[in-house]
């Protein structure tokens, strides 16, 4: 049920587009809709075969009439597409808009430093990637450790090389100042956007919750907003439609730091602008109502920092990384080292195109990790001052002898065909892999390390040890339910 509360704010907005809303959100159901991988061909997987119809601000959005059972389909577990509401694609579209705008104020196509700072669980930071020129890093970061880790995972398995997923608070990304070309906020709100499909949304919400979103909002913005580099751009966006969150959140930020909103122009029709409030200059913002068009509540608008914007990559030199300290705690502890041999093994497994363009380094818990060299420079502050899950993609772990590959290596788009012995998998055989499962390899399967493959697609590795073969698939990454 729709709160009276929420209806009576509706029409004090005094926007005649609210006027069947709360109808909509109480009577309908929500879109299903899926974005494709480009980079995996998301288009010749069967749920792009099954769509019915286009997203129209996103070339890769695609609508379906009914909700499927996803995890039971492997090509979602490799990254071929992501299960996301239309209006967040918008993210894609705005990326590649302010990339295409940067490269002309700049005079030429660079690669950005993205930062996705509320970025669980990675819709939109997987759909940024897609948008952004090729070879932007982009930084995704999350609050909550639990979906923190489903962000990672999430990234992991979109297979874009040039990451980096954290966990913490804004505060943390002030120190950072002046580092990031774009700051994405899609802010924690009171989810009004989500009512529609989200009968939790419609329970919680009240005055006081918005009241409460709005502080912690402006707390992210102020810390967020020293990370940004002079002339860069914050994308702020909500998934609600109260104007407190909103127009009149992203003007107060506006007015305390002489910033510029940004006209990218309503990127699609059906799209609405901003509501109009006294005292508020436009914003040219972009808001999406249900009813109006094929997606759940969300807005977003975009604001530039004052200052000529000099990419970050620009400014980036290589150099030799610094001796790291001593530390008392671990002198007696094993330190893994970066031999020669394992060097030579990680670099076979990219693809040799490319492999030239990434540095291997390894963790204290034996972890072998790519990162590309590009970007090689920022990495250090990175890990000086943010607590990061991962960097690059990250390879393979070391135990005694062996090299074990991870889970990302197989989903990446830098792993080199020719890197693996390969076996092709039945979609049921894939959901026993994804279930973690036993595997039957053909007998003519040599032993070692093997790529399975589904759809001719990379889906994982097993250890094939003759009479049996060890799932390598992430426990924590399982699904439980195969049919």
């Amino acid at each position: 049920m729709i709160k009276p509360q929420f209806i009576e704010m509706l029409a004090a907005m005094g926007d005649r587009r609210f006027d069947n809303l709360a109808d909509t959100l109480a009577d309908t159901t929500p879109e299903v809709s899926v974005r494709l991988n480009p980079a995996k061909e998301g288009e010749k997987t069967a749920i792009a075969a099954e769509a019915t119809g286009d997203v129209t601000w996103w070339s890769e959005g695609r609508y379906l009439d009914s909700r499927p059972r996803f995890t039971s389909d492997p090509a979602l577990h490799q990254g071929r597409y992501y299960v996301q509401d239309a209006s967040s694609m918008i993210t894609a579209a705005i990326a590649r808009r302010l990339s295409e705008m940067i490269a002309r104020e700049y005079g030429s196509t660079v690669p950005l430093l993205w930062l996705d700072a509320c970025a669980a669980p990675g819709g939109k930071t997987t759909a940024a990637i897609d948008g952004l020129t090729q070879g932007s890093l982009v930084v995704a970061n999350e609050y909550d450790p639990a979906r923190a880790e489903i962000l990672r995972e999430n990234v992991a398995k979109w297979g874009y090389p040039a990451t980096v997923v954290t966990r913490g608070d804004a505060t943390r990304y002030a120190r950072l100042r002046e580092t990031f070309d774009i700051i994405a906020v899609d802010a924690p709100c009171s989810g009004e956007g989500m009512m529609r499909k989200d009968v939790t949304a419609r329970e919680q919400w009240s005055p006081a919750l918005i009241d409460q979103c709005s502080d912690r909002q402006r707390d992210i913005l102020d810390n967020l907003w020293e990370a940004l580099r002079p002339g860069g751009y914050l994308v702020y966006s909500t998934c609600t439609f109260n104007t407190a969150e909103n127009e009149l959140m992203a003007d107060r930020l506006r007015r305390e730091t002489g910033a510029e909103a940004v006209d990218l122009g309503l990127i699609s029709d059906g799209i609405d602008g901003e509501v109009t409030v006294e005292g508020v200059a436009p914003l040219h913002s972009q808001r999406f109502i249900p009813g109006r068009v094929r997606g759940e509540g969300l807005f977003v608008t975009i604001l530039r920092k004052p200052g000529t914007l000099t990419p970050i990559v620009t400014t980036l030199k290589e150099s030799k990384p610094k001796k790291a300290k001593s530390n008392k705690a671990a002198d007696n502890k094993h330190q893994p080292t970066l031999t020669p041999d394992i060097s030579r093994s990680c670099l076979a497994m990219l693809d040799p195109t490319t492999a030239d363009d990434y540095a291997l380094s390894i963790t204290p818990e034996g972890e072998v990790r790519a990162f590309p060299r590009l970007w090689s420079p920022l990495l250090a502050a990175l890990l000086r001052e943010l607590q990061v899950m991962s960097a690059g993609v990250e390879m393979a772990t070391v135990k005694g002898k062996d090299l074990i590959p991870a889970q990302s290596l197989a989903l990446s788009t830098i792993l080199s065909p020719r890197a693996f012995a390969t076996v092709a998998l039945s979609r049921e055989e894939a959901l026993a892999y994804l279930s973690r499962e036993n595997v039957t390899l053909p007998a003519d399967t040599p032993r070692g390390i093997i790529l399975l493959l589904y759809d001719g697609y990379p889906l994982g590795f097993v250890k094939n040890i003759g009479n049996r073969a060890n799932n390598l698939y992430p426990k924590e990454w399982r699904i439980r339910h195969n049919i």
